[in-house]
């Protein structure tokens, strides 16, 4: 199969063009150039800016291919503009879309059918929380618009695994290696969820190699992951003695700690319109062949991935050290306080 990637150098990308390539398949890429270009050396890779317009296309016309992936759509005139150009040179389009495109996730079992968040002013191309989501909605319409009945979609959750360039997984084995006093958020029994990037790469080729078309959420895994095991498994994978203290929700956010960021994969169970974003079901695509490799694996390899990166480079996620510390300080005041006033927390 011939194979357009539109990207392929950042992350799901890379992960997509090692797949294909393990697969046999014949991978051209498409983009500016500017990210990781030293990789795939023996693949073609052509030049342009989806931002410019037609012009920026141009590296596309006159070309043929089986199939194309397009990883780096996050504006529908983009997208449009992109799949309206390919609609005669390829058979099949992949959108990486997202499943922050669901109007409301306040309850857990979110599925295709779900309605998907609208914007006032669809030409806007500013890109917020706000808009991320209903903004991938509208690429996904735009992209079916350009050749219907041609497309697959594909929503997942959070990526991790080696390369995730957010570091929203990374901080927790990373921080569980380094031991002492973790600060966990809420309680071990809240459920997490996310994929692995390699899983998600594999098979999205996988889709495309079948011609699969419709719309698909992809994360995992497979059952609710309670927190309490991701952080059971991250001090496995590297030996550490650390144990962890669970600071209540609303401590947390009386003092300003971000959900998602200050702590990673952290959805507050007290912001009840969020209640489902960790237990969206994805049984379509299991049925349809996604399969999870086991957590561990994907801890472990993190793990090694973070451990080989330059000394001192700073994660991009997750608390530092130094607040950590405070916070947890005034956790334990705060629960001496609690106790001495006959209302432990």
């Amino acid at each position: 199969m011939k194979l357009l990637i539109l990207g392929g150098t950042i992350f799901l990308g890379r992960y997509l063009v090692e797949a294909a390539l393990a697969a046999g398949h014949d991978v051209t890429l498409f983009n500016r150039g500017r990210h990781n270009p030293e990789l795939f050396g023996q693949v073609e890779k052509l030049r342009g800016d989806r931002e410019a317009g037609a012009e920026g296309l141009a590296a596309l016309r006159g070309r043929r291919w089986d199939a194309a992936i397009d990883t780096s759509g996050y504006v529908p005139r983009v997208v449009g503009a992109s799949a309206h150009l390919l609609a005669d040179a390829v058979e099949h389009y992949t959108f990486i879309s997202s499943i922050s495109v669901y109007a409301d996730l306040s309850q857990p079992g979110a599925d295709e059918e779900a309605p998907v968040g609208t914007l006032a002013d669809e030409a806007t191309e500013e890109i917020t929380g706000e808009t991320y989501g209903p903004l991938k909605a509208l690429c996904e319409r735009a992209a079916e618009q350009a050749m219907p009945g041609r497309v697959l979609v594909i929503r997942p959750g959070l990526i991790v695994g080696p390369h995730d360039p957010t570091d929203r997984f990374t901080y927790w084995p990373a921080r569980v290696a380094r031991g002492g006093e973790v600060l966990a958020p809420g309680r071990p029994e809240w459920v997490t969820q996310f994929i692995d990037v390699r899983d998600l790469a594999a098979w999205t080729i996988h889709m495309v190699q079948r011609r699969a078309t419709g719309v698909f959420n992809a994360t995992g895994p497979q059952e609710p992951l309670p927190f309490g095991e991701l952080l059971a498994s991250s001090a496995a994978a590297s030996g550490s003695s650390a144990t962890f203290t669970w600071v209540g929700e609303q401590f947390l956010l009386d003092r300003g700690v971000q959900p998602w960021s200050d702590l990673p994969l952290w959805i507050p169970e007290l912001d009840a319109s969020s209640a489902g974003f960790s237990r969206v079901n994805c049984r379509r695509a299991i049925d349809a062949g996604l399969t999870f490799r086991p957590l561990d694996q994907t801890v472990r390899d993190t793990l090694a991935w973070h451990r080989a990166r330059p000394e001192g480079e700073a994660l991009r996620a997750g608390l530092r050290a130094e607040r950590e510390a405070e916070l947890l300080r005034a956790w334990r005041e705060h629960l001496q306080q609690e106790t001495s006033n006959g209302t432990p927390e």
